[in-house]
């Protein structure tokens, strides 16, 4: 049951597509404080809270202050409280009592979950406005499935997108990208996607190529093709102010830009330097830029990534220009500490500025409304205005969307990636921890760059991080300007990589086809153990997850290590991989084992009654479902539906 609440007038966010009338009863669980604007009810010492997607820290939030405000902060450590993400539901449960929260405003809203009070959970908003859904079910998982219902399906990438891709920041040529490609090809590791980061554009404009870099762009997209790879571009929030520019001079004449209070485009700064933000929260202006990826998909191009779109800001116009003014002050001074400090604070808040949110307005369904007011919807804007193009300019193709910032709603549009990572084995750790609360919140295509974005990878990291990998939808080894280069045929263990990438696409029938049951069905593909078991062990357990109805993963995520120790909350078959034609299967009791797991080795669990297909892995997606293996523990092969469609059309 589902029952939907309301405090002060709340700004709608289209994040809810099953209309619930609002109810006149009282909020259960919470007390009210409308003069401190906040809601707070007490935990029992067995709750768990699981759930609010994109966030620091483990699986169980309890503990901690989570602050919803899309953020541009690429160093995910524990201390933060605001990644790329704003997902605000979550699940409260323990053998006592489960319920949902889903908290639905789109300005700045803080859970502290224990972090305080150990046995309190205290909601507090900036404005005292918003929609609260109340979820009662019969366990956590029909609470996540009431939930998903009403916030509508999630998206549905082509087949293609479950394969293997390569990136970095940036391949500046079309020699380059097919240098990547020759040297995978020559590796014997498939590929299916490489992308291109921001270089491949003209001076930094979207919807624009580089005839100096990559020359005859449609030929060279064919060309890729023909080779089984899509060129996947970036698109970015910000439009170059430049004079002869179509998309700037249109936005322009049709005022389709961001504005101040006076009305004049607000002048931000990205990659390109002077830009101006589209108001993406106005129909006609997302319409508009939507229509505007046709420039790219004509010219053969299927899928997107949508970057810098919290949306990030190097600088505003109007706060540089502070910033230079009260420069001044400090010429000629000597600088003691508190003075020092306080320059050193002047000039780190050019980028990113919390004030500058509160510069700029959108007309937002017939309200002028300030931007820190609507702020966590402007990356869900820009996808949900690509993905409303595509049903558009491609209504029997899919085509691949996923965004850096998000909100539940934008889940319907597109998937995500989490963020500008490092290659830190935390962070290896972080990217596990993820993927249950992602998918509960809607968000099923989602991966993190394989190998950390941001520092110098290893190895064995590397290989760890690719173990893992292999089984989250989104599998993109990405890594930025400045760092270790990270393509897998530059290690030595490039035999490794193959057998592991290879083992990927041997498993595309069994991910791809649990992908469409949770999308189908409003179920999540990774779970932890305690969605399922109910014993106290099962929910200790912060490092292992549940995929799909078939199989546990145990990933080593530690530095130097050779195995870990896996709770089995039943029997269950191990399966050591080293290859996809290559494992050894044993049975092991339920409890606790201390599991061997060398850097060329994969481990899988497979539960009791369950089966896992295999498929002979080809050189690309194009795996053949009808050369088929099954690994079953007690269970009849024919008992595992296989999802099969063309992979490409709508659904």
């Amino acid at each position: 049951m589902i029952r939907k609440f309301r405090i002060g007038n709340p700004i709608p966010t289209d994040s809810v597509v099953k209309e619930i009338p609002v109810t006149q009863d009282n909020l259960p669980y919470f007390e009210k404080n409308d003069e401190a604007k906040v809601l707070t009810f007490s935990l029992n010492k067995e709750d768990k809270v699981y759930g609010l997607g994109e966030t620091v820290r483990g699986m169980n939030k309890r503990g901690w202050l989570y602050t919803s405000n899309n953020s541009d902060d690429p160093n995910h450590t524990e201390n933060k409280h605001s990644l790329y993400a704003s997902q605000n539901f979550f699940v409260v449960f323990s053998n006592a009592r489960q319920f949902g929260v889903y908290v639905d405003t789109p300005g700045k809203v803080s859970f502290d979950i224990g972090y305080t009070s150990y046995d309190k959970l205290s909601i507090s908003f900036e404005d005292f406005d918003a929609d609260i859904y109340n979820v009662e079910g019969e366990g956590v998982m029909d609470i996540v499935s009431q939930f998903r219902g009403i916030i509508g399906r999630s998206y549905i990438p082509p087949k293609w997108a479950f394969g293997f891709g390569q990136s970095r920041w940036s391949y500046m040529t079309a020699d380059e990208v097919r240098e990547v490609a020759d040297k995978y090809q020559e590796a014997g590791i498939p590929l299916d996607m490489i992308y291109l980061d921001i270089d491949y554009m003209e001076r930094y404009k979207d919807f624009t190529i580089d005839e100096n870099s990559f020359p005859e762009f449609p030929k060279f997209v064919e060309e890729m093709k023909a080779r089984g790879i899509h060129l996947v571009p970036i698109i970015d929030a910000g439009v170059k102010n430049e004079d002869g520019y179509d998309v700037y001079e249109e936005g322009v004449e049709k005022d389709y830009f961001v504005k101040k209070e006076n009305g004049e485009n607000l002048v931000a700064a990205v990659w390109p330097g002077k830009v101006h933000f589209p108001d993406f929260l106005n129909d006609e202006a997302r319409a508009w830029f939507g229509n505007k990826y046709k420039v790219l998909m004509d010219q053969g191009i299927d899928g997107f990534w949508n970057d810098m779109n919290e949306p990030a800001i190097f600088y505003t116009e109007d706060h540089l220009n502070e910033v230079f003014e009260k420069l001044d002050d400090y010429k000629g001074k000597n600088l003691d500490i508190k003075s020092f400090f306080e320059f050193k604070d002047l000039v780190g808040s050019i980028d990113n500025y919390p004030e500058d949110y509160k510069r700029f307005y959108h007309d937002y369904k017939g309200m002028k409304i300030r931007h820190d007011k609507v702020h966590n919807l402007f990356g869900y804007n820009m996808t949900r205005a690509a993905g409303e193009a595509f049903e558009k300019l491609s209504p029997d193709k899919r085509i691949l969307m996923f965004s850096r910032s998000s909100y539940i709603g934008m889940h319907r549009y597109g998937g995500i990636w989490h963020g500008d990572n490092q290659s830190w084995w935390s962070h290896l750790l972080l990217n596990i921890q993820q993927m249950p609360a992602v998918n509960m919140c809607g968000f099923l295509y989602t991966g993190a760059d394989i190998g950390g974005f941001g520092s110098d990878t290893t190895e064995d990291l590397l290989l760890r991080w690719t173990a893992f990998g292999i089984f989250t939808p989104l599998f993109r080894n990405h890594s930025a300007m400045g760092t270790r280069r990270q393509e897998l045929y530059r290690f030595d263990a490039v035999d490794v990589f193959k057998n592991f990438v290879r083992l990927r696409y041997a498993l595309i029938p069994y991910l791809y086809s649990e992908f469409m049951k949770a999308a189908l069905g409003d179920k999540m593909l990774f779970k932890p153990l305690c969605f399922e078991y109910k014993d106290e062990r099962s929910a200790q357990v912060e490092d292992q997850l549940l995929l799909g109805e078939s199989i546990m993963l145990a990933p080593v995520y530690t530095q130097n290590a050779s195995g870990r120790y896996v709770y089995l909350p039943e029997d269950m078959k191990l399966v050591r991989f080293h290859a996809f034609d290559d494992y050894d299967e044993e049975v092991m009791s339920a409890g606790d084992h201390y599991v061997k797991a060398e850097l060329n080795e994969i481990l899988v669990f497979v539960r009791k009654g369950r089966v896992l297909p295999l498929a002979k892995p080809e050189n690309g997606i194009n795996t053949k479902d009808s050369d088929m293996s099954f690994i079953c523990y007690e269970a009849d092969p024919d008992s595992y539906e296989l999802y099969t469609d063309d992979g490409i059309s709508r659904i």
